[in-house]
């Protein structure tokens, strides 16, 4: 048979159309020719392929005009994940293996020249978005590929080393072996690991028990929160210990997270369930942080999805970058649109952002007095806007610690007691609304308040001193449900809602 059909899948976010692989061979001038919008990386297959079935001792039709079409066409394809499902279509198209045996099955890896299977990105949403589209086919993978992909339950998936390996289990029943088969194919078992996923412990922070105790809230409701202090008095500390306070991840968050991960080749099995904390430098790009490209990847917002966003430095950000994260903080998703296509990537992260509070670092600060002219705190402070910070739900000051307290302070509250207490609230909240009090949108806010009347006064003359707009009142009103959830009230009382004002002031009275 001179024609072949060999499945695989390309990669559009996370998203994983199918592709097939038609190989056909014909008399004519030898060629090989390849179509179907194929990237760069894709047309390189061409060599790939032709040294791997030549250094694996299989038999390269040299006199045959080869044409691989990549369906559908309009479909963009990158990267090397399609070597293998087109060496396998030219041995089928030649009847070197049998091509019904490859029905139900789906190739995905890059060949060596010799052969061997290399890792292809991507593993794990293939897998990933076969469960959700209740498409039963076995996968066949490289190895690394194919451990990411048995993560997912129920999954069926084959390990295969080399070419050979993969030849072998699709001979035609006359043909004799190929030659020296290293015996590296096997049945992956979808099992997860079982190791405890651990954080950095927020007892190593001496002291700011009330930085503590707003992570405390921030965890319990799922807010975004922006510190502000003089260099080296703990905001990164306790920024990158913030994701020990968060629920232990469930099935689906795991798979959604190491998805992503594995989209853009960062996914360690030693990670597994553990929640992301990304942390990009204040000279990533707005690209960097939404994601982009052509095929579009995920951006650092999207790899700190279920997890935890840390930008420190914050007004050093490029402004571009800092304003396009303003949608995936209302929604949780990034749309990246381009004239072709369209990707959508998840992006439900919390933000914990970390800044000086002028150039020098030192305004307010009783350690060092401070250089900077009010015109030039006014242009740091300046460089974030206002819609910006609306839509961080909480601002704390972080003060530097004097070298007494520092030093002969005992080791702080750690956070599994921290974790505690902020998984109770949240809990309660689940419990009462389905949701953390920060998804809260709309009419279900007034709902679940439950303002009492004291509470409602004050929040109004707050809102009326401080000169609030709409969203700073909701965020306000959500950041005090959680503290009430947090004291085991099921009404907001006027002290949630005057702690909850603390953390609603205004950047530049720092």
């Amino acid at each position: 048979m001179s024609l072949s059909l060999v499945h695989s899948r390309a990669l559009i976010g996370l998203q994983a159309p199918a592709v097939t692989v038609e190989v056909h061979l014909a008399n004519g001038l030898p060629s090989f020719t390849l179509v179907g919008l194929a990237d760069v990386e894709v047309k390189e297959a061409r060599e790939r392929v032709r040294s791997a079935l030549q250094n694996s001792g299989l038999e390269f039709p040299h006199n045959k005009r080869i044409t691989v079409n990549l369906a559908p066409a309009d479909l963009p394809k990158d990267s090397g994940r399609l070597d293998l499902p087109i060496a396998l279509g030219i041995l089928a198209a030649s009847g070197q293996i049998d091509a019904s045996k490859l029905a139900g099955h789906e190739f995905a890896g890059e060949l060596s020249l010799s052969g061997e299977l290399r890792p292809v990105r991507g593993a794990l949403a293939m897998s990933l978005v076969l469960r959700q589209q209740q498409v039963r086919t076995r996968l066949v993978l490289p190895p690394g590929s194919a451990e990411e992909a048995a993560l997912v339950p129920d999954a069926q998936v084959f390990r295969a080393q080399h070419l050979l390996d993969v030849v072998q289990q699709f001979l035609p029943p006359s043909s004799e072996p190929p030659p020296e088969p290293s015996g590296g194919w096997a049945r992956m078992a979808t099992t997860t690991p079982s190791a405890p996923t651990r954080y950095a412990d927020l007892a190593d922070v001496k002291g700011h028990a009330a930085a503590k105790r707003v992570l405390e809230i921030a965890a319990a409701g799922g807010h975004s929160l922006l510190m502000v202090g003089p260099p080296g008095s703990g905001k990164s500390m306790l920024a990158q210990r913030f994701a020990g306070l968060l629920p232990p991840m469930g099935m689906e968050e795991a798979l959604e997270s190491a998805a992503i991960a594995s989209l853009a080749g960062r996914f360690e099995l030693r990670h597994w369930a553990q929640r992301p904390t990304g942390q990009p430098h204040h000279s990533a790009s707005a690209v960097a942080l939404v994601g982009g490209g052509s095929p579009p990847r995920p951006g650092e917002i999207s790899l700190a999805h279920h997890g935890v966003l840390f930008l420190d430095e914050l007004p050093e950000f490029p402004r571009a970058a800092l304003e396009a994260l303003r949608e995936p903080l209302e929604t949780g998703t990034i749309t990246i649109a381009r004239a072709a296509r369209r990707a959508e990537f998840p992006a439900r992260f919390q933000l914990i952002a970390a800044m000086n509070p002028c150039p020098c670092g030192y305004l307010g600060s009783s350690i060092r007095a401070c250089r900077c002219s009010p015109d030039q705190v006014n242009r740091y402070q300046s460089r974030l806007s206002g819609p910006l910070l609306d839509r961080i739900d909480l601002h704390i000051e972080v003060p530097s610690l004097p070298a007494n307290d520092l030093l002969g302070a005992p080791a702080g509250e750690c956070t599994q007691a921290i974790a505690v207490r902020s998984l109770a609230a949240r809990q309660r909240a689940l419990d009462r609304q389905g949701c953390v009090n920060s998804a809260l949108h709309g009419q279900a806010i007034d709902a679940q308040a439950q303002l009492d009347e004291k509470a409602t006064v004050l929040l109004q003359k707050a809102a009326a001193k401080l000169g609030w707009s709409g969203r700073s009142i909701h965020r306000s009103l959500k950041v005090a449900r959680t503290i009430a959830d947090l004291a085991g009230s099921a009404s907001t009382e006027a002290a949630h809602v005057a702690e909850a004002v603390q953390y609603r002031r205004v950047l530049k009275e720092t």
